[in-house]
C-alpha cells in the first residue's frame, strides 16, 4: 500500500508512557485543589487511565464537585506530573525514531493525551519540523468525549495532512478503532508494555518497531 501521510500516536510510540504511579499523582493533587484530602483510592484510580465522562460525574457527584471544573484541573494537574516525569528522565523517547528522518511523507501526531502536554513534548524533545500537525485533547469534558477511539481529532489531522491514504501509528485497540472510523489504515506497534495485549479489531499491520514504517510505506 502506498500512503501520502502518516499520523503517529504519541505516548507508546514516540515515547515511553507516564506510569500509572505517576497519573494517580496527578489526580491526588487534583482532589487537594478542591480540598478533597482523602479521596476513595478506587476514585483515584478510576480518573487516573481510561476515564470517561460518566465516571467524572459519578466521581464528582461522591464529592459535590463540579464535573467540567474537575476535569480541567484533573488535566492541569496530569499535564504537570508529566512534565515533570519528562524533565526527570522518567518519560525517554524511544531509540528507533531516527526512522522520522527517513520518512519523508508529510507527518503529524493524534494524542488522547493534553494538548498542552503535547506541546510540551514536541518542544522539550526539539521536534521542529518533523510534524506537520499535532492535536491533543482540549480541556474540558468536550475534550474528554472527542478522544480515541472517536476519530474526531485523526479526521482532523488527516484533514490538515490533505491525505487521501494516510497511515494511523499507534499502540492500542483505540488507536486501531479510531483509525478505522476515519476510514484509514493502522499499524500496530507491540511495544514490550504491550507484549501480552489483547488486540482487537484486526490492524492492518503489526510492527515491533518503527524501522518497519519505510517498507510498509
Amino acid at each position: 500500500m502506498s500512503y501520502d501521510a502518516i499520523v503517529f500516536d504519541v505516548d507508546g510510540v514516540l515515547l515511553e508512557p507516564a506510569d500509572r504511579e505517576t497519573l494517580e499523582e496527578g489526580v491526588r493533587r487534583t482532589f487537594g485543589s478542591f480540598d478533597v484530602v482523602s479521596p476513595a483510592d478506587e476514585h483515584v484510580e478510576s480518573m487516573a487511565i481510561h476515564v470517561t465522562v460518566d465516571a467524572v460525574r459519578e466521581v464528582c457527584d461522591a464529592y459535590d464537585l463540579d464535573p467540567d471544573a474537575f476535569w480541567r484541573e484533573r488535566d492541569r494537574r496530569s499535564s504537570e506530573v508529566q512534565r515533570e516525569a519528562i524533565r526527570a528522565g522518567h518519560k525517554p523517547l524511544y531509540d528507533d525514531l531516527d526512522v522520522l528522518d527517513r520518512l519523508d511523507h508529510p507527518k503529524g501526531v493524534v494524542s488522547a493525551n493534553q494538548q498542552s502536554t503535547i506541546d510540551f513534548i514536541l518542544e522539550y524533545f526539539e521536534f521542529d519540523g518533523t510534524f506537520e500537525t499535532a492535536y491533543g485533547r482540549e480541556p474540558g469534558l468536550e475534550g474528554l468525549r472527542r478522544k480515541k477511539p472517536d476519530p474526531y481529532y485523526l479526521e482532523r489531522a488527516v484533514g490538515d495532512l490533505d491525505a487521501e491514504t494516510a497511515l494511523f501509528v499507534g499502540d492500542s485497540e483505540s488507536d486501531v478503532e479510531a483509525a478505522h472510523r476515519a476510514g484509514v489504515d493502522a499499524a500496530f506497534v507491540r511495544r514490550p508494555h504491550r507484549a501480552n495485549y489483547d488486540l482487537e479489531p484486526d490492524p492492518e499491520y503489526e510492527i515491533e518497531t518503527l524501522a518497519a514504517l519505510p517498507e510498509l510505506v
